[in-house]
């Protein structure tokens, strides 16, 4: 079964930021989309992109990982994967139904400096939502430009390619 990249950027940023340029260059078979308007608006798209596909590798980022939370719990049948850098779980807009947990793998990068979303609060709430965490706090902001270039997107995307430069 084919899988498929998605990246979901956050509330102030685009698919031109800097994570969704490097998913673009590194990842083109990545759905890298731009979302707009409020959180119902940008839900519909997602579900409008995502309505064929499956097999699922969701990287959210900040609102985006809100976003990537919210499908998966309407749709966990259909992802594979979370990844979630500095996820803003706390919002009101994370409507879950109460007491619903992910049974599959979810890896969190947050940064111990983050001024926009409290990294111990989203912590509190990752380790009841989702049974299977690998939780990283990281010395970085909200941002993570000091993080997110060395990771390693090629194993954390689950692809065979090596990286050239």
């Amino acid at each position: 079964m084919k899988k498929t990249l998605v990246f979901i950027h956050g509330l102030e940023s685009t698919a031109r930021g800097t994570k969704g340029q490097y998913f673009q260059k590194h990842f083109p078979e990545m759905i890298v989309e731009d979302f707009s308007g409020n959180f119902a608006a940008r839900m519909g798209k997602l579900n409008y992109i995502l309505e064929e596909k499956e097999n699922l590798i969701i990287v959210g980022s900040s609102y985006g990982g809100t976003i990537a939370v919210q499908y998966t719990g309407e749709n966990e049948e259909k992802v594979r994967k979370l990844i979630l850098l500095a996820p803003a779980l706390g919002i009101p807009e994370l409507s879950l139904a109460a007491g619903k947990i992910f049974n599959i793998p979810v890896i969190l990068y947050h940064g111990t400096k983050d001024n926009v979303v409290d990294p111990y609060t989203v912590k509190h709430i990752a380790q009841k939502l989702f049974v299977h965490l690998e939780h990283h706090l990281v010395d970085d902001d909200h941002s993570l430009h000091k993080t997110f270039p060395c990771l390693n997107w090629f194993k954390l995307l689950e692809t065979q390619r090596f990286k050239n430069s």
